[in-house]
C-alpha cells in the first residue's frame, strides 16, 4: 500500500498554505484530486494529481527549517523586486517564507521554512512563543526604566491603528546601555515604540533566540538548517500550546 497523508497537511507540506486554510479551499470546492473535488479530510499519495483553481501542486522539496542571521540593512519581505529584501541578497531558496519579520534596521535569528503549518505556529499571537533581544539603547539604563518596561507599555499599533499595552516581559540589564529582553508577542517595531515612551532611542536591536533556536556564534549572513534536535525541541514544545 502506498504511503498516504491527508490532503491539507500535503497542501501545506508543500508550502501552498496553512492546513486551515487548505481545509477552507476543500470545503469551498477549490481543490481538486485527479479531477474530482476533495472531500473534508481525505488521503492522498504522490501519485494523485492535485490542483488548486487549475494550477497543479506538487510536494516536490522536502521539509526545511532554516536558521538565518539577517543583517542590519535587509527586509524581510517575500517581494523579490526588493533591491533590499533578503531573497534578492543572499541564498535563500524561493519556496521558504520567513517566520516573524525583523525590521530593517534590525539583525539577527530569522527563521524560515516551507512548511505552512510550521510559520502559522509559531507566528500566532496566541501561542505567546518567546523571542529574545539584546538591545542597546543611547543613554544609561535606570532600574525605573527597566521596571516600567517589563510591567508594560502603552504604545500604539500601526497595523490596527489603536493604541495598546503590551504583554509583561522579562529584562536583565547587561551593561549601562544594554539589556537583554525576552517578549511573548511581536507588534510592529514593538522594542522600539516601547523605549520611545521613556525618550530612549535604540542604536542596536539584535534578536538571539526564537523559542529554542539560539543564535549562538553565527555572523551576519550566515544561513544554516535546523538541526534535528532544535526541530524535535521546537515541534514539542508548539504541541504543549
Amino acid at each position: 500500500m502506498k504511503d498516504t497523508i491527508r490532503l491539507n497537511k500535503y497542501l501545506s507540506a508543500a508550502g501552498v498554505c496553512s492546513r486551515r486554510k487548505a481545509d477552507e479551499w476543500i470545503a469551498e470546492g477549490k481543490v481538486l484530486v485527479n479531477g474530482v473535488p476533495a472531500d473534508m479530510g481525505m488521503r492522498v499519495t504522490e501519485a494523485d494529481q492535485i490542483s488548486i483553481d487549475g494550477r497543479i501542486i506538487k510536494r516536490e522539496e522536502p521539509f526545511k527549517l532554516v536558521v538565518f542571521y539577517k543583517p542590519k540593512g535587509f527586509a524581510c519581505t517575500s517581494h523579490r523586486g526588493d533591491a533590499s529584501g533578503i531573497f534578492r541578497n543572499f541564498l535563500l531558496d524561493g519556496d521558504l517564507k520567513y517566520i516573524g519579520r525583523l525590521d530593517k534596521d534590525s539583525e539577527g535569528l530569522l527563521l524560515l521554512s516551507n512548511d505552512g503549518d510550521l510559520c502559522n505556529e509559531i507566528s500566532k499571537a496566541r501561542n505567546q512563543h518567546e523571542k529574545e533581544y539584546v538591545v542597546t539603547v543611547n543613554r544609561t539604563i535606570t532600574e525605573e526604566f527597566l521596571k516600567k518596561m517589563a510591567e508594560g507599555v502603552r504604545i500604539h499599533d500601526s497595523n490596527k491603528d489603536i493604541w495598546v499595552v503590551t504583554n509583561p516581559c522579562r529584562l536583565k540589564k547587561k551593561n549601562d546601555k544594554s539589556f537583554s529582553i525576552i517578549l511573548t508577542q511581536g507588534l510592529n517595531r514593538q522594542i522600539r515604540k516601547m523605549c520611545e515612551q521613556f525618550e530612549y532611542k535604540v542604536v542596536k536591536l539584535r534578536r538571539i533566540r526564537v523559542m529554542n533556536i539560539e543564535i549562538g556564534d553565527m555572523k551576519p549572513g550566515d544561513i544554516r538548517m535546523a538541526t534535528k534536535e532544535e526541530l524535535a525541541e521546537l515541534q514539542r514544545r508548539i504541541a504543549k500550546k
